[in-house]
C-alpha cells in the first residue's frame, strides 16, 4: 500500500469518527488541555457508559491517546494527536513562486482574488485574462467597501503574466475551459466556478462574488506552501 493512499485512509477513519456529535464535542474538549473520561463525562453530560465507548472508536481512529496520571496512578487522562488532527487539513500543495488567478476578462473576479489574498494571505499574487479595458466599476467599489487596494487600470493578458511555477487558480468557468485543451499556454491548477456578476451587473451580485471568493481563500490558504506566503 502506497503512503499516499494510506494517509487517505487515516484521514478517512477519523472523519467518519468525527461524525457523531458526542464524539465531535470530546475533540473540542481536549483541543486546548488534557482530561479524564470522568471530567469529560461531566462536562458533556454522557453517562460513563457513553464516554467510554466514544473513547474507544476515537482511539481506534488514532484521535486520541491515554496515559498514566503521574499522581494518582489509577487515573488516566486523554489527549488529542495533533498529526492525525492535523491531516484533516486540506493536503498541501506543491511549491509555487506565486498565485495567479485568471478570468475571461480580468476586469472583476480574478482581481477580487487577487486583492483578497495580498490582503488576507499575503506573498506574491497577480491576475490575468484576456484583458477589458479597466476593472469594473462595480469590481472597485465592492473592493474598497471591504478596505482592499484595487487597481482600476491594471488589466493584464494570460500569456504576459504567468510563468513556470506559478500556482494558477482559474476563477470562472470560461478561463478553466479555454485554458483545459492541449494546446492551451496556461493550464490552471485550480478552478472555482464563481458566477459572473458582470452578466448581473448589481451591487449585490458583486458582493456575492467577494464573499465566494473571500470563502475559498480561506479555505485554501492553509494549503499553500509557508514559502508562498511570505510578504513580498
Amino acid at each position: 500500500m502506497n503512503a499516499e493512499f494510506s494517509s487517505v485512509e487515516v484521514r478517512a477513519r477519523a472523519r467518519a469518527a468525527l461524525g457523531d456529535p458526542a464524539r465531535l464535542a470530546i475533540v473540542d474538549t481536549l483541543v486546548l488541555g488534557d482530561a479524564s473520561p470522568g471530567e469529560i463525562g461531566h462536562a458533556l453530560g454522557l453517562p460513563t457508559n457513553l464516554v467510554a465507548h466514544h473513547i474507544k472508536v476515537l482511539q481506534g481512529a488514532g484521535l486520541v491517546t491515554r496515559t498514566r496520571s503521574e499522581g494518582d496512578r489509577r487515573r488516566t487522562y486523554l489527549r488529542l494527536v495533533p498529526e492525525v488532527l492535523a491531516s484533516l487539513a486540506p493536503p498541501a500543495l506543491g511549491a509555487a513562486e506565486r498565485v495567479v488567478f485568471v478570468c475571461t476578462h480580468n476586469s472583476a473576479r480574478s482581481q477580487l482574488a487577487a486583492a483578497l489574498w495580498r490582503d488576507r494571505v499575503g506573498g506574491p499574487v497577480a491576475s490575468a485574462g484576456r484583458p477589458a479595458q479597466r476593472v469594473h466599476p462595480r469590481a472597485v467599489k465592492v473592493a474598497h467597501r471591504h478596505g482592499l487596494a484595487l487597481d482600476a487600470a491594471g488589466t493584464a493578458y494570460v500569456t504576459d503574466v504567468v510563468h513556470d511555477g506559478d500556482l494558477v487558480i482559474a476563477v470562472c468557468d470560461n478561463a478553466h475551459e479555454d485554458l483545459a485543451g492541449p494546446a492551451a499556454p496556461v493550464h490552471p491548477r485550480l478552478h472555482w466556478s464563481v458566477p459572473d456578476p458582470v452578466r448581473v451587473d448589481t451591487d449585490a451580485a458583486f458582493e456575492a462574488a467577494y464573499s465566494d471568493l473571500a470563502d475559498r481563500i480561506t479555505r485554501l490558504a492553509p494549503a499553500v506552501a509557508p514559502a508562498q506566503r511570505c510578504p513580498e
